[in-house]
């Protein structure tokens, strides 16, 4: 599916939706540019478990956890950017996190393709303009944000 979004709210709007959908074990591997809106569509899916909408670029942590949220899954929001093999990817932890009550959310994906299988939610977020979004989401079961 994809979607246009016209600013940030929008975008968190549609993430919230979307994570209605969510049932806990997914990874969803995001693909775009810097300031293409991916923590701010993570805003959308930590608002939409429940969790809040303190959500932050895991960029020099390389994880970001948001737990304990009214929905009892939690999100592990990753930053690949500078992995970039499997032993790399080993150090942090990543396969440690996936499990059936969190959600694993992985910006700079393509460094990690390999660790992904077939149930992988993919989005790539592109910026059309300053505040307008084009997001395409697949292999999302459930794509309907009713709109």
């Amino acid at each position: 599916m994809e979607y246009i979004t016209h600013s940030p709210q929008e975008t968190i709007k549609l993430a919230t939706k979307l994570a209605e959908g969510l049932k806990g074990g997914e990874i969803i591997a995001y693909k775009g540019d810097l300031g293409a809106g991916k923590t701010t569509m993570t805003r959308g899916f930590a608002i939409g478990l429940g969790l809040g909408d303190e959500v932050s670029s895991p960029t020099f942590a390389l994880v970001n956890e948001y737990t304990g949220g009214s929905k009892g899954i939690d999100l592990y929001h990753f930053d690949m950017y500078r992995i970039s093999g499997e032993q790399d990817l080993e150090t942090t932890g990543f396969y440690d996190y996936q499990n059936d009550s969190s959600v694993l959310i992985v910006e700079w994906s393509e460094n990690i393709d390999f660790a992904f299988d077939k149930n992988t939610i993919y989005i790539t977020l592109e910026r059309v303009d300053e505040n307008t979004r084009k997001i395409t989401v697949e292999g999302f079961e459930n794509e309907n944000t009713g709109d």
